[in-house]
């Protein structure tokens, strides 16, 4: 299950954002998919879900966007959706056309929130 590898990456990448904002806590982070990625969303989550139980990201969400493969036609110039990866060219019929997208996987964002960093006071005599 490759899933839990993605979950797994998701974290680390989570993890190394959080070095960089010391002191905050992860609330959610979104991530986008494409449909030819090969990636099962209920076995993601699983595997999130599962990467997260009783660590420093418990409760943490994920938000998965997926997105369909676009098209573009070399001849009409026209831009398309991608359904059951018939690339035939809407707008002029023409089988001259290219794939653009469909297989990504990248973060999209991540909400944190800052925690205040708590000097210790100082006391004068």
């Amino acid at each position: 299950m490759h899933e839990m590898g993605i979950a797994n990456s998701i974290l680390d990448g989570v993890a190394a954002e959080l070095r960089a904002h010391r002191g905050a806590r992860a609330l959610k982070v979104g991530v986008r998919i494409g449909e030819l990625a090969g990636v099962d969303p209920d076995a993601l989550q699983f595997a999130f879900e599962a990467l997260t139980l009783n660590t420093r990201f418990a409760g943490l969400a994920l938000e998965v966007h997926y997105v369909s493969p676009q098209g573009k036609c070399l001849d009409c110039h026209g831009s398309f959706t991608v359904h059951n990866y018939d690339v035939l060219c809407p707008g002029c019929g023409s089988l001259r056309t290219e794939r653009l997208g469909g297989d990504e996987l990248e973060f999209e964002y991540l909400e944190i929130e800052e925690c205040p960093i708590r000097h210790p006071e100082v006391v004068t005599q």
